[in-house]
């Protein structure tokens, strides 16, 4: 446990280093609150603006999270929320660093000739399939909806 929060320590001492700087070292914005100057000088206006950042990401995720079951882009707004959330904090951009490194490995897989051979022989057979079902039904009770067909 104390590994966890010295190595907790580390990540918050070397995120705040590399927001003086203003770039992490793979040349991209560093960790760290995105605030603008002004609200960063004031520790009461700061805090008051992390509440405020952490309220309208709570917001936009939980209305990603009602969309899961319905129609809609609900994961799409779940990342929209947690984009939110990693403008003022290390774990969020921790987090979004990571999805974003799973996704782009997905898609990499993905792109990959074998894998898009496999998929299309499977999506091919799954088509045949589904095309022999329907010509079986049709021949044998015509185009007469289910639950309309009579014994």
């Amino acid at each position: 446990m104390n590994a966890e929060s010295d190595e907790r320590q580390e990540v918050a001492k070397s995120a705040a280093s590399q927001a003086a700087a203003g770039e992490s070292a793979s040349g991209g914005p560093g960790f760290g609150s995105r605030a603008p100057q002004f609200i960063q000088k004031s520790r009461a206006l700061h805090l008051s603006w992390q509440v405020g950042v952490f309220i309208v990401g709570l917001a936009v995720v939980i209305i990603g999270i009602i969309m899961l079951p319905l129609p809609g882009p609900g994961w799409l707004v779940i990342f929209a929320g947690m984009a939110i959330w990693a403008t003022e904090f290390v774990w969020a951009q921790l987090v979004l660093r990571w999805t974003k490194r799973k996704v782009t490995e997905a898609a990499q897989r993905a792109l990959d000739p074998r894998v898009r051979k496999r998929n299309l022989i499977l999506t091919t057979i799954g088509v045949v399939i589904c095309a022999a079902a329907v010509t079986v039904y049709v021949w044998k009770f015509g185009l007469v909806m289910p639950w309309k067909i009579k014994e």
